[in-house]
């Protein structure tokens, strides 16, 4: 276990490298390093970011909000989180854990089109829970989501399910998870029509630092560890965890504009960018394994 909260200066671990961090005004409180037993991730009762309280018969919708991604390159990884300890508090619920997802899409991959062509409304339909299966005993809660996106501005909808453990184990999700008739009369109740039948296209899972900027209460995520799967047995070349290299900072609020403190990420030397962990591990998939860069975001400049 290691303290994600600070009070002085100390040493914190991030894959395995140890950088020291200097004070932060936060309390402390105890959470689980990446890839080790850790707490119960956010929305097992509660959606991320509202508080909201969900039922099995409820549906929870987010408020707009604005979108702005970053992608992190490797080497500049340890350096990104460091940083973000530093100008953001750690979660005070859920400071870090594993989030899965799995994705629907159409037979000719429509939505994975609209997201790499840049299209300015995009919706993604997937079904999502948290941490591991074997952290849980009996079923597990899972929610279908549509997130709708116009631009930069986005917002969600779900529903809560709870389903048997098995039906998350990676080689029975091409089955969908839930079956398709109650698939699509959720996404009714949501207010989502697709215009082409979805099926189960690849789950993504990844390790998420969740911070708050201490003085807008802007909510910004560090998603690293980002690995993928092919459920769709027509695509790609079978891979299993296949990786994508490097990470993504999300900062989400009511403003395109970066609150003064998250200013100081110019000293990672990066921008914002449209990056996809949906798109961009599709791409990867689609790609002969042979291909150099395929598993980094497209145009990206590799530096070695």
């Amino acid at each position: 276990m290691r303290t994600e909260g600070l009070t002085n200066d100390r040493n914190v671990s991030y894959n395995g490298q140890h950088y020291n961090v200097q004070p932060a005004v936060w309390a402390t409180r105890q959470c689980p390093a990446p890839g080790t037993t850790h707490e119960r991730s956010p929305a097992i009762e509660q959606t991320p970011g509202t508080g909201a309280i969900e039922t099995a018969s409820s549906v929870v919708e987010s408020v707009e909000r604005i979108e702005r991604k970053f992608f992190i390159p490797p080497q500049k990884g340890a350096f990104a989180y460091t940083l973000l300890r530093q100008v953001c508090r750690a979660d005070r619920q859920y400071p870090a854990g594993q989030i899965n997802t799995l994705y629907f899409d159409s037979q000719d991959l429509d939505q994975h089109n609209r997201s790499a062509s840049g299209d300015f409304r995009k919706d993604k339909v997937r079904i999502r829970w948290y941490d591991r299966i074997k952290d849980y005993q009996g079923e597990v809660p899972v929610f279908l989501e549509v997130k709708t996106r116009q631009g930069f501005s986005s917002s969600k909808k779900r529903q809560r399910f709870a389903v048997p453990a098995q039906k998350l184990e990676t080689a029975n999700l091409g089955a969908g998870i839930i079956d398709r008739a109650k698939l699509m009369e959720t996404l009714a109740r949501l207010g989502h029509y697709p215009e082409s039948p979805l099926r189960p296209v690849i789950v993504i899972s990844y390790w998420r630092y969740r911070f708050t900027e201490m003085f807008t209460g802007v909510r910004v995520s560090f998603d690293t560890n980002i690995r993928s799967t092919m459920v769709a047995r027509d695509r790609g070349t079978r891979e299993r965890d296949l990786p994508l290299r490097g990470g993504v900072i999300e900062v989400k609020g009511p403003s395109f504009e970066l609150p003064p403190a998250l200013r100081r990420m110019k000293l990672l030397d990066i921008d914002w960018s449209r990056f996809s962990k949906y798109s961009h591990s599709i791409d990867a998939h689609l790609l002969h394994p042979g291909i150099p860069g395929r598993l980094w975001p497209p145009g990206l400049v590799v530096q070695r």
